[in-house]
């Protein structure tokens, strides 16, 4: 027997899973975020869940908010189950479901009116982010803020009727400086170098395309938070609803799978207050850098790196890609030899044994995290996650052979067949002109490296063209399996 999700089925699905404590009738909003998806709800929510559970803060509920034609869809589903969501954690040797409840409400495009209305609130005092790395309109080779963006264009013509996350979040904090009311903070959940600060330059960037003044007082009173997020969370597909139906005996229209482990480190930065987010394990510096690069170094880093030798050998599963012993023995001596000596110091943390942690989260195969999920988007996680090692270990002279041949793979993968010839799909914003480049550069090897605005000054790099052109000339000679031994035996260039 299943139970379709709602309030009314609580008691139901408790007898597989555990749910809330609190009533709904309890909470009041105090976070509007932009962006449900799945990691949302398998992070911040979840925190926010357990918070609730313990009885403190139920005045922190979120308002969700979405921008994308694709977020009605996901009011809809949400909406039909009263914005509950199942979490089943999926740890090497145990499972385990829970139903959450802290969104109360979503507000999805194109209701702009009502979300700008909604920021304007004064129960709100958090606005939260998790839109994608590549949704801050950062151009990757500068870091700085794209004013060039159709989306930032057209916002900046139209202030009074915007349809970005960024033009919204402006909209609102002038109707709160309008009414008398303090800011909210601006919270930034997603996995970029600096996010606090990226946020800051993307709103204070669009704010002085068309009010100057108010991108002044908005960088002078508005809170932008860093914070380093971490918890492996796939898609849903029928897989997850299958389990989550036939296991638990719960019928939900997109329940969330991930991995036990979780992590929040957050800047304690905040106009207007904050959840007491300490009491269920969020950890609260003065500076977050320490962690974040570490993060994104080793685990985003490590991501990238056994995506692209994966999708060319035709593995599915990232942890059938760790049982590979070419690809676990590749990620072990690129990580140690070439871009952990160069992560600096976290305080009362090893970085070896981090990435032992890390290995041992990547072999986890309840997970059924997905290598086309590793490989998309690489545009915008090639420059945050693998190019700044690149760009670190050159300025100091030390060899790049490794990061070398992650950039090599990158780009034979986008020539758009496996080593097997099977077809590859890309997901990608730029996935044609990048599969222009790796189709040029079969005769011109150098052509990959002209994508200026994620390679930049490293992709003119001697040392670093060297060894580019080394290991793609091999992948294209012997294949993956053969360049990756090679690589491994100290005879690859």
């Amino acid at each position: 027997m299943t139970c379709k999700l709602s309030l009314a089925t609580l008691d139901e699905a408790a007898k597989t899973a555990s749910v809330p404590t609190y009533k709904r009738d309890d909470l009041s909003p105090g976070i509007l975020h932009f962006g449900v998806g799945n990691f949302h709800r398998a992070h911040q929510a979840i925190y926010l869940h357990e918070l609730f559970n313990a009885g403190r803060d139920h005045d922190w509920a979120i308002v969700g908010a979405g921008v994308m034609p694709s977020d009605g869809k996901m009011k809809e589903k949400l909406a039909a189950q009263d914005y509950l969501t199942t979490v089943v954690e999926q740890d090497n040797n145990r499972s385990s479901a829970t139903v959450t409840g802290p969104m109360i409400d979503m507000i999805a495009a194109p209701d702009f009116d009502q979300i700008i209305a909604t920021l304007a609130d004064p129960a709100i005092r958090i606005v939260s982010l998790t839109i994608t790395e590549g949704g801050y309109f950062i151009d990757p080779a500068t870091g700085k803020f794209d004013p060039t963006h159709p989306a930032m264009a057209a916002d900046a013509a139209t202030p009074d009727q915007p349809k970005s996350v960024f033009g919204l979040i402006i909209a609102g904090l002038k109707k709160r400086r309008e009414a008398g009311l303090a800011p909210f903070t601006v919270m930034c959940c997603d996995n970029i170098p600096g996010n606090g600060e990226v946020t800051e330059a993307t709103v204070v960037g669009l704010a002085e395309m068309s009010d100057a003044g108010f991108a002044h007082w908005i960088h002078e009173n508005v809170s932008f938070p860093n914070a380093m997020v971490d918890r492996i969370t796939p898609a849903t597909g029928e897989r997850e609803l299958t389990i989550t139906r036939d296991t638990y005996g719960i019928d939900d229209n997109w329940p969330v799978f991930c991995e036990e482990f979780k992590q929040w480190v957050l800047e304690d930065k905040f106009t207007l207050g904050r959840p007491a987010l300490e009491e269920v394990g969020v950890t609260f510096v003065d500076d977050v850098a320490p962690y974040e690069l570490m993060k994104l170094r080793i685990l985003n880093g490590g991501h990238a790196a056994i995506a692209y030798p994966a999708a060319l050998m035709d593995i599915h599963f990232v942890h059938e890609s760790m049982e590979n012993d070419l690809i676990r023995a590749f990620l072990a001596k690129l990580e140690k030899e070439e871009i952990i000596p160069i992560v600096p110091p976290v305080p009362n943390t090893s970085l070896d044994e981090y990435f032992d942690l890390i290995e041992r989260r990547f072999l986890n195969p309840k997970i059924g995290d997905t290598i086309p999920r590793l490989a998309q988007d690489g545009s915008n996680r090639q420059p945050k996650f693998i190019l700044p090692s690149t760009a670190d270990r050159l300025a100091k002279g030390l060899d790049v052979q490794g990061l070398a041949l992650v950039s090599a793979l990158w780009c034979r993968y986008f020539e758009g067949k496996s080593d097997s010839g099977k077809d590859i799909v890309f997901n990608d914003p730029n996935a044609d002109r990048i599969h222009a480049a790796a189709v040029k550069s079969q005769s011109d090897p150098l052509a990959f490296l002209e994508l200026k605005d994620i390679f930049g000054s490293v992709g003119t790099n001697p040392a670093f063209t060297k060894r580019f052109v080394e290991a793609l000339t091999s992948l294209r000679s012997v294949g993956t399996a053969k360049t990756l031994t090679l690589y491994l035996e100290g005879k690859l260039g």
